[in-house]
Formats: C-alpha cells, sequence, structure tokens
C-alpha cells in the first residue's frame, strides 16, 4: 500500500517589516538644526520612493533641540535630540506589505547617521 503524501509545505508567515532603534552622538550645531533636517528627511523619503502622510517638528527654546516625526504610508520614522548632550534617538518602521523594505530601513539610518555626522551608541534591529 502506497505511503500518504506529506500534507502541502504551509505558506511562509508574513513579516510585518524592520524596525531600526538607535541612539547616536553628533555635533550639536547638527543637533539643533530642525530646518536642515527637514529638508534631508524631505529629500530622503522622495528619493527612497517611500511616501510621507504627515509630519511635525516641535523645536525645543531651551536648549535648542528638535523632536521630529515623520508618519509614512509604509509606517514612520522620528528623531529626538538633545544637542546640550551631544546625542539623539531615532527610529524607522517600514512596513513590507508591498515589498521587503529591511535594506531601506537600514539605508534610511545610514544615511541619518551621516548627515549629523553622528557615531553610534546603540543600536538595535526588531524584526516585526
Amino acid at each position: 500500500m502506497p505511503q500518504p503524501l506529506p500534507p502541502p509545505p504551509l505558506p511562509p508567515a508574513y513579516a510585518p517589516g524592520l524596525h531600526v532603534l538607535a541612539t547616536f552622538g553628533a555635533p550639536a550645531p547638527a543637533l539643533r538644526d530642525a530646518a536642515g533636517s527637514r529638508q534631508f528627511f524631505t529629500a530622503l523619503v522622495a528619493r527612497l520612493g517611500l511616501t510621507s502622510v504627515g509630519e511635525v517638528y516641535h523645536e525645543f527654546a531651551e536648549n535648542g533641540g528638535f523632536t521630529a516625526v515623520l508618519a509614512l504610508t509604509e509606517s514612520h520614522l522620528s528623531i529626538h535630540t538633545w544637542p546640550e548632550h551631544g546625542l539623539a534617538t531615532f527610529d524607522v518602521f517600514l512596513s513590507n506589505f508591498r515589498q521587503d523594505n529591511h535594506a531601506t530601513v537600514r539605508t534610511v539610518y545610514q544615511e541619518t547617521l551621516a548627515f549629523f555626522g553622528g557615531s553610534e551608541q546603540a543600536y538595535s534591529e526588531v524584526l516585526r
């Protein structure tokens, strides 16, 4: 008697995307430049084919730092700066809904680090 056929393979599990979280040191003037950061992020989002659906930039008068959050159809990116400490925290998450965006997430981070003249202090990747 023939052996029964094995069940068909399961479809690959959907992986929602990659989330990068980082802390980096950078020169205080770069960490105070909200206007330059806005230009940089706007150009980066467009060049990488991402879609911005809203953004908020808030500058802090007491230390010159800023917070920025960009909402993307693919998800988001955010940065918070502390020029008085020479620090920034950054995160970017892009969904894999239409395509694998892992490389794009890493590109966004690397280009952000370069724009700020940053030196990485902490970096983690979370697979969602």
